[in-house]
């Protein structure tokens, strides 16, 4: 049997054992979940994996890919929420473990932007990758084929819309439908899976702690920030759904969901700063970016500086869009209680926008409802996020895990107070920094002119005398 008889002898071995592909093409060991999920893509058509973050969820996805085109004539439809999951995530990964395939093999498979195909029969057998948007819900529309597979990465993300419309080519004779991703939302077809329609699904949940590819430390760390009771822990660490409790100020499945859309800016809306101003310690000092219904970038945070130096670290920003004018901010809101009140000051006298906002004091609009205005900014933000037309930029993962923490309750007069800094340090929890810039932003009062209070939408709670 010359070379080439023994390849295609072991590629028909392989057709049926993608561990044996993936051991000996690519030459990897997987670890104990992801040889159970190998076996199961196999023995069922349809498979969904929840897990924490770091396990190795997109190198199987990408081994699966690479198995399933090299064994069979095929076609391979991948999408994810956003653009950045789907290429950069996924193609990459797709991409890393294809150039480590043996020559002979690399050589059956073309790999381009968004697409592999089987050399020879290009219009017949091939993956391709398309963003799963609700406004183009035709991610998994038109395909078919004899040896059919539809692969969801971060699949709790995707609306449902997209499932609706490929429901026809997903549940073909032969078809298998293969899911993963972090458990951010408690609804949608991703949750069903492991809930209502269990019994068509083939699940897994794969803890952090459970892979060897996620560092203790990690673990470790997001226990200390945020609880190993919240939210944050649950889905990032755990692969657990979120449990959205009432007294949570802002859900996080709300955060998560606004990262991954797609929305155009209110470009008539103002650029707006907000500076939380910390000196030395463990607090940050915090500058987010805000533009009507937009965070523009990842906030943008530094430690242990002096006020002055925080001040030219401030200036050096303004500066830089020194020919970009649309870019420069109306207004610099920065929290004046304590140490922001001389940041606040020496920035106004350098000519910059700055204006104090006393977090402490009265709230703006309604006395009635809120103990403070910290509190009625932190509702604000809630209702941003609520209205479902906003969005935080990739990249912002501290940002997204700092708005689900904090809690409120109801004074004794029956006014909201939202969770102080000092409570949640005695919950062993860090100050939110970039929650709370972000948080300043709202502020500005031009950009809530005509928005509706948002008490009336509070879930009902026990009065709890604070």
């Amino acid at each position: 049997m010359n070379g080439k008889d023994k390849i295609i002898s072991r590629l028909t071995r392989f057709k049926n054992d993608p561990n044996a592909f993936v051991s000996e093409v690519l030459d990897v060991t997987p670890d104990k979940w992801q040889r159970e999920a190998l076996d199961s893509i196999v023995k069922h058509d349809r498979v969904s994996i929840r897990s924490g973050h770091g396990v190795g969820k997109s190198a199987y996805l990408a081994w699966v890919i690479l198995w399933w085109m090299s064994t069979r004539l095929g076609k391979v439809a991948c999408t994810a929420p956003t653009a950045h999951q789907l290429q950069d995530v996924l193609w990459g990964e797709l991409a890393k473990w294809y150039r480590k395939m043996p020559k002979w093999f690399q050589d059956q498979l073309s790999l381009r932007n968004e697409r592999l195909e089987v050399v020879g029969s290009e219009s017949e057998a091939f993956a391709v990758a398309r963003t799963a948007r609700k406004e183009q819900p035709e991610a998994f529309q038109g395909f078919h084929s004899d040896h059919m597979l539809f692969v969801v990465d971060e699949a709790s993300a995707v609306e449902n819309i997209i499932f609706e419309v490929g429901a026809g080519a997903m549940s073909s004779v032969g078809a298998k439908t293969l899911m993963a991703g972090n458990p951010t939302r408690s609804s949608g077809y991703f949750y069903d899976a492991f809930h209502k329609d269990r019994a068509s699904w083939k699940t897994f949940k794969v803890g952090s702690c459970e892979s060897k590819n996620v560092d203790p430390s990690y673990i470790t760390d997001m226990a200390a920030k945020y609880g190993d009771d919240s939210n944050v822990y649950r889905v990032r660490v755990e692969g657990e759904f979120p449990l959205e409790s009432d007294d949570t100020v802002i859900p996080l499945s709300w955060v998560e969901s606004s990262v991954e859309r797609q929305v155009e800016t209110n470009t008539h809306r103002p650029i707006i700063w907000g500076l939380d101003v910390s000196r030395f310690g463990s607090d940050r000092t915090a500058l987010c970016k805000r533009q009507g219904n937009r965070v523009l970038e990842p906030v943008m945070i530094w430690q242990n500086k002096d006020l002055m130096q925080t001040c030219g670290l401030v200036m050096n920003e303004w500066k830089r869009l020194e020919n970009f004018a649309d870019e420069r901010p109306e207004e610099i809101l920065v929290d004046s209680i304590g140490l922001g009140g001389g940041v606040c000051d020496r920035l106004a006298e350098m000519g910059l926008p700055a204006r104090g906002i006393n977090v402490g004091e009265a709230p703006s609009t309604d006395g009635k409802t809120y103990m403070r205005l910290r509190d009625e900014l932190w509702f604000k933000a809630r209702e941003w996020f609520q209205e479902r037309d906003c969005k935080l930029p990739e990249g912002c993962d501290e940002l997204v895990a700092e708005l689900s923490v904090p809690r409120y309750a109801y004074t004794s007069s029956g006014r909201i107070q939202v969770e102080s800094k000092d409570s949640m340090r005695k919950r062993g929890l860090r100050s939110p920094d970039l929650a709370d810039a972000f948080c300043l932003t709202l502020a500005h009062e031009s950009a809530w002119q005509g928005r509706h209070s948002f008490s009336s939408e509070l879930p009902e709670m026990e009065v709890t005398v604070v």
